[in-house]
């Protein structure tokens, strides 16, 4: 017989789990199998970040390459809203919560690299390559791959310390972009053929009247 109170602690230990459960959804799942994105860290410097800055400084770079990921963040937030479960919006604007004093800093180093690179035209360049930027992450036939990296690049992101955004950037930014290439469920072309046994039709010629019997029984 169990004791009154390991009862009691045995509930206490399922009431425990279930509340785990349910404060910690598995992460949202748009594919069977997921597809393989290229990843690998990247330079803000490196021309598949986005529109590239000639004579960037090293710090302006590292801007850019973090503006390019809240840009592909952001269309991920405007794009991705048919699969409520990736939370896409609720997590991109959490995300700009916690690290705006990073997205602010990164914004005042492009705006100086455009003032300093094209002087008076500058504000009027950086609005154009900010347009352009977020036409770069614009996708359809590969909105499924985009979607999903997104979320889990934001969801990381949100778990990153502030200050730490540009980390996540230089990891996952070749990930997002190869993202934006179609990719299908694996599942689709690698699952085997189900094959089914041959039926057979028994027929009952019992029950029939005596004519309709023997042309039942006919071969």
């Amino acid at each position: 017989m169990m004791k009154k109170a390991d009862r009691l602690g045995l509930k206490v230990a399922l009431a425990a789990a279930a509340a785990c459960a349910v404060s910690s959804p598995a992460p949202a799942q748009l594919f069977l199998y997921d597809p393989a994105f290229p990843s690998a860290p990247i330079e803000g410097s490196d021309p598949l970040v986005g529109v590239t800055l000639p004579n960037a400084t090293p710090a302006e770079s590292r801007a850019h390459l973090l503006w390019n990921l809240r840009s592909g963040l952001n269309v991920a937030a405007l794009q991705c809203q048919f699969s409520p479960s990736l939370r896409a919006v609720d997590n991109y604007n959490a995300l700009l919560a916690h690290h705006s004093r990073e997205l602010a800093a990164a914004y005042q180093a492009l705006e100086g690299y455009f003032r300093r690179v094209h002087g008076r035209t500058g504000p009027r360049i950086f609005d154009e390559y900010s347009t352009q930027t977020y036409n770069n992450f614009s996708t359809l036939q590969a909105q499924l791959g985009f979607c999903q990296t997104a979320a889990r690049i934001a969801r990381e992101a949100l778990a990153r310390r502030k200050g730490e955004l540009h980390l996540v950037a230089s990891a996952r930014m070749r990930e997002l972009r190869g993202s934006l290439v179609p990719a299908y469920d694996l599942y689709a072309f690698t699952r085997m053929p189900i094959r089914l046994a041959p039926v057979t039709l028994v027929r009952n010629c019992a029950n029939l009247p005596r004519r309709e019997r023997r042309a039942c029984q006919r071969p």
